[in-house]
């Protein structure tokens, strides 16, 4: 790996995938950055609502209303499950009709909230469905199919709005651009019956089923109408609760233009463009911009946020508690059932991340409850029941019960990334504040609709206790600060709501009301203050007094004699020798069996080479070391692996990436006779002819050869840091543990060294640091090199291992992975920079056969991302077991 670091030093090319990397990044930030253009551009409308006389109007909604509208927006969200009894009957997908309503209602209302065009739908109906085991390349024509049928409905609906059934003429004239989007939006349906009707449909997203019938066809489109109809009607009945005089139409036209500005805006759930237009639409019409904004955040909530919750308590149970391998070995059969319009939107990209979609609710869950708890704490409560509770208790509980719900719900926040990660420890802890949250929240205002939500997450949990096994996960410093970061933007956000609606309240509390059940502003500082620092408190004692995580210091000497015995009757391979220079740390699988040896960067456990130990056994051992890493959330790569074990790597649900090929040299047929060979005859004949002389110094190696060899390596080396993992160092303990190959000058100095490492298997050698001094002639590695095969095949031993050719004959099929097809580019083109060809001719010279090796790794991570981490393992600086 020595070469990509060369490459990455001189091209930037870190810097660069590192900027790509956060280009990735850019694109989960877009949709914010375009609602925090919405927000700016919409300043005049929002800066129009008093959010105090809006949080005094949702205070005063009797519960039946409540329950009234909650009911028809549960109503309308289950409409929505015709889709998936679409695509049942479409596509006879084997499922029961209880199963494909869930199986829709969990889709659709992740989709409704996160969106993302469409791809968190698409990603969880993959795996639902496929949970079921229904073919993959079923499932991928059935997301295809219905993503193009989404928007008939709407595009229906925009049809109404311009013949003039739903008004919308004063919104479009108000923003002409409005009119456009609008038109847009209804060509979309003409254009979807004309597009069935083509070859391309039909084979591309209907997978060779022909063109649709009229009956399905007719089915599709009432499908999507009834799912944005049902959406407006419950719309047009919450904006009618608190808006006597809003008619229907007028509530379905502001709500069609309101939507397609949401779609526009790629914003998920439409936040912000959405809000926005609908705002403006009721403002047009006359009605008070502070029952405007009670119309947006009951329809937000009861539409979007109780149906999600709902869906994300549905799906915790939905998954087996180990889906990891099952979902990597599918990628390569989802990747061949992809065909050219779906890689075009790329809708599986969120497979993986959707793949453990139970601990992921519950994840989301939990951070559900913090927020909760924290916006709870943040605005006023009820005046009769604060009036009731100071009654049972007293106004200091009340308080101090108001300061610990901030502290939980801040600690919530921050652990349910423990809970998506399935830490056992993180599950205890939640377990615990969660009913801690519900008394105090009971205590602070006697918020009992909080205090029930966070038992019923608090039940899931415990139902789920099952799901929690991982002892530990990585936390660097980074994922510190990065949390640190979110609690405090979140504290902060707490302050400004509490901070802004308070003072707002105070003016619309009756004469007679007991002001000091409400905080102040500055009195919201202060707990905003206090509850970050004691939740940090918290989290830092929780983080000293974590278990051990898991210990990566390599082997011991007691390991490394383990080792050797290991090796008595087991065979090594051409890695084997860098297992001594104790920087890497050994798993023993199969009950001491199979040795696999490791290092670990950021989340990841490299393995060098291939595991240890008889073949039947390897596969069993990759799943136990699999299971052991997952204990600490970590992924295993296997750096270097060979071709006679590809097979066991991708049975455990693994990629591969050519790293390039060995020289192996076959000693039995290695010879300087004929004109082939001339050069190095040549080279070996002046060298013997000016006195220079080749020996083998067996260990132990005395004091004065090895301070030769240390002189030597630090002028090789010139200042620069000796490399690991893969390769071996200079360090003397290591260097006693074999040969050592010398070159001497007439004068019987030491000019050039190479260590060697044997194989292992009485059959292979190799040589591992090779350095020379600057003054030496010409040739003076041939020479080495001339010897050591010679020596070798003396020995008997039967092939010599020259090192790796890097990106030799990469990339060279037409259908190789576009990243194998930037090596071969490198490969050609980099000779200016490392010199890929001429490494290859130099080693050509001693006719070697090439043997490819390759980098094995997970569908899950990132390949660019993974080669960066490489380089940084080799180029870290060694280090051993003390």
């Amino acid at each position: 790996m020595n070469w990509i670091r060369e490459i990455a030093q001189k091209l930037q090319l870190i810097k660069l995938l590192s900027i790509l990397y956060r280009a990735k990044l850019l694109r989960i930030l877009l949709p914010f950055a375009i609602i925090a253009l919405v927000y700016w551009e919409g300043q005049k409308e929002f800066r129009t609502i008093d959010w105090g006389i809006t949080l005094h109007h949702l205070h005063h909604v009797h519960p039946r209303t409540i329950i009234l509208m909650l009911s028809f927006s549960l109503l309308a969200v289950s409409v929505m499950s015709a889709y998936d009894f679409l695509i049942r009957k479409h596509f006879h997908f084997s499922t029961g009709k209880w199963d494909t309503f869930r199986y829709g209602w969990i889709a659709n209302t992740s989709n409704n909230l996160i969106g993302f065009a469409g791809l968190t739908g698409a990603g969880l109906r993959t795996i639902l469905y496929r949970n079921r085991d229904i073919p993959i390349t079923s499932i991928a024509a059935s997301v295809a199919f219905l993503s193009t049928i989404t928007f008939t409905g709407l595009s229906l609906m925009a049809w109404l709005g311009i013949i003039g059934i739903f008004p919308i003429k004063a919104m479009t004239e108000e923003h002409h651009w409005l009119i456009y989007a609008v038109w847009a939006t209804a060509l979309y349906l003409p254009l979807f019956i004309l597009l069935q009707r083509t070859s391309l449909f039909s084979k591309w997203i209907n997978r060779n089923r022909g063109q649709l019938n009229w009956r399905i066809m007719s089915a599709s489109i009432g499908a999507s109408f009834l799912e944005w109809f049902f959406a407006g009607m419950t719309f047009w009945l919450i904006g009618a609760m608190f808006l006597p005089d809003l008619t229907f139409t007028n509530a379905l036209g502001i709500y069609t233009v309101a939507a397609i500005a949401g779609i526009i805006s790629m914003a998920p759930g439409g936040i912000g463009g959405f809000d926005l237009t609908a705002i403006l639409g009721l403002q047009l019409l006359g009605f008070p911009p502070d029952k405007c904004a009670v119309v947006l955040v009951l329809f937000r909530v009861l539409y979007y946020i109780v149906p999600w919750l709902i869906g994300l308590m549905m799906a915790a149970f939905e998954f087996p508690i180990n889906l990891k391998r099952n979902e990597q070995s599918d990628g390569g059969i989802m990747d061949r059932a992809l065909n050219l319009w779906q890689k075009v939107w790329r809708w599986p990209g969120q497979f993986g991340f959707v793949g453990e979609i139970g601990a992921w609710s519950l994840g989301k869950l939990v951070f559900a409850s913090g927020v909760i708890l924290l916006l709870s704490a943040a605005t006023p409560g009820m005046l009769y029941r604060l009036r009731y509770t100071e009654e049972l208790l007293s106004l200091p509980i009340m308080r101090i019960s108001h300061q610990l719900s901030v502290i939980i719900g801040i600690l919530l926040i921050v652990l349910s990334r423990g809970i998506s990660l399935r830490v056992k420890r993180a599950y205890y802890w939640t377990l615990l504040l969660l009913c801690a949250g519900s008394v105090f929240t009971l205590a602070k205002a006697f918020d009992y609709e909080e205090a029930i939500f966070l038992l019923i997450v608090a039940l899931l949990l415990w139902v789920s206790r099952h799901r929690f096994y991982r002892i530990a996960v990585p936390l660097g410093k980074y994922n510190a600060a990065g949390w640190g970061l979110v609690t405090l933007l979140i504290v902060y956000g707490y302050y400004l709501v509490g901070s802004h609606i308070h003072p707002a309240f105070l003016r619309h509390l009756p004469k007679r009301a007991h002001a000091d059940w409400l905080l102040e502003p500055t009195q919201h500082t202060i707990v905003a203050v206090f509850g970050l620092l004691i939740a940090w408190l918290i989290l830092s004692l929780l983080y000293l007094f974590r278990p051990k995580p898991l210990s990566i210091d390599g082997a011991t000497p007691d390991e490394q004699a383990k080792l050797q015995t290991f090796l008595e009757h087991e065979q090594g391979n051409l890695l084997t020798h860098m297992l001594f220079t104790g920087d890497k740390s050994f798993f023993w699988a199969m009950d001491d069996r199979i040795l696999i040896p490791y290092a670990k960067i950021r989340n990841k456990l490299v393995v060098l080479g291939d595991p240890l130990g008889p073949k039947s056994l390897i596969s069993g051992a990759i799943q136990q070391f699999q299971q052991f890493s997952d204990q600490f959330a970590l992924e295993v790569v296997f750096y270097q692996a060979s071709p006679d074990y590809l097979p066991f790597y991708h049975e455990n649900g693994y990629r591969f990436f050519k790293l390039g090929e060995e020289a192996l040299v076959h000693l039995e047929s290695f010879t300087l006779v004929g004109k082939q060979n001339a050069s190095l005859r040549t080279v070996k004949n002046r060298f013997e002819r000016e006195g220079f002389h080749f020996e083998i110094a067996q260990p132990p190696h005395d004091h004065a050869l090895l301070e030769r060899l240390a002189f030597i390596s630090n002028q090789w080396l010139d200042g620069k840091a000796e490399k690991g993992y893969s390769l071996g160092w200079f360090e003397e303990s290591y260097l006693q543990k074999a040969p050592v190959a010398l070159l001497r000058n007439p004068d019987n100095d030491v000019v050039a060294f190479a260590s060697i490492a044997p194989g292992y298997d009485g059959a292979s050698i190799s040589v591992d640091l090779m350095r020379y001094l600057k003054a030496t002639p010409n040739g003076t590695m041939d020479q080495l090199f001339i010897c050591l095969l010679e020596w070798a095949k003396a020995q008997g031993y039967a092939r010599f291992n020259l090192g790796m050719a890097p990106l030799s004959s990469v990339g060279q099929s037409q259908s190789a992975i576009k990243e194998e097809k930037l090596a071969r580019i490198l490969f050609q083109y980099g000779g200016s920079w490392y010199g890929f060809v001429g490494l290859r001719r130099y080693k050509e010279k001693f006719s070697p056969n090439w043997e490819p090796r390759y980098l094995a790794y997970p569908a899950s991570v990132s390949l660019p991302l993974l080669l960066i981490e490489l380089v940084r393992l080799i180029a870290r600086k060694p280090s051993k077991h003390k």
